[in-house]
């Protein structure tokens, strides 16, 4: 099939290689690789401190690395852990204002936005304010905001929080079904059961310092 590799896989979509982060003397990322192919659904896991969300940054673009490369070839929706929402605007209004950065006319915005709030179960039409909004349905609007204009290539850093039993149901049926459409999925989860949902599992750990690092660190004043 045209634009295959020769093993029968699609190229990868999404690359990162020997990325590296330090935040001050804290190394945070060292030679971190990933690749992720379109139709796939790679759980990015690892403890506290291993550096996930900094990874999801530096894929969107939203933070430098130190060292590294990072391909991307396709469009990029991203959703953070914490909404990333304006406390007094609705719903309705979010798809407009997300939609209008993204170049999407207003229709276009709300018509793609009701499906997929509509797919996630959440009241379309519904005129409350994001801040007063429970934390389930935030975190819905935030997920929307992130698949809005389609993107070919999902970020998501725990998506699911707040969500009610049914709702993170629905949330990983809603995941296979945007696998199935081709687009390619990095999930940052800390639930071991949730790796039998993806493809494929990525740990990341936490740097250590090489002995003449860990020298130089602690005998610095």
């Amino acid at each position: 099939m045209p634009g295959r590799e020769r093993s029968g896989e699609p190229p990868s979509i999404l690359t990162a290689t020997g990325v590296r982060k330090r935040f001050g003397r804290k190394l945070v990322l060292d030679s971190v690789t990933l690749e992720v192919r379109p139709g796939e659904v790679v759980a990015l896991v690892g403890e506290n401190g291993a550096g996930k969300t900094t990874l999801l940054r530096i894929l969107t673009g939203l933070l430098s690395a130190d060292g590294g490369e990072v391909d991307t070839r396709g469009s990029v929706g991203y959703c953070p852990q914490g909404p990333g929402l304006i406390g007094l605007l609705n719903a309705d209004e979010h798809l407009r204002y997300f939609g209008a950065a993204m170049g999407l006319p207003d229709g276009t915005a709300l018509d793609q936005g009701h499906q997929l709030l509509a797919d996630l179960g959440f009241p379309v039409g519904d005129p409350t304010l994001a801040r007063d909004l429970s934390s389930g349905n935030r975190q819905k609007l935030n997920l929307v905001l992130a698949l809005l204009g389609d993107p070919e290539i999902l970020l998501l850093d725990e998506p699911y929080q707040g969500f009610d039993h049914g709702t993170y149901v629905n949330f990983w049926h809603q995941v296979r079904t945007w696998r199935d459409r081709g687009k390619a999925i990095v999930v940052v989860t800390h639930l071991l059961v949730e790796r039998q949902r993806a493809d494929r599992v990525v740990e990341l750990r936490i740097p250590r310092l090489s002995p003449a690092e860990s020298k130089s660190t602690s005998g610095a004043s």
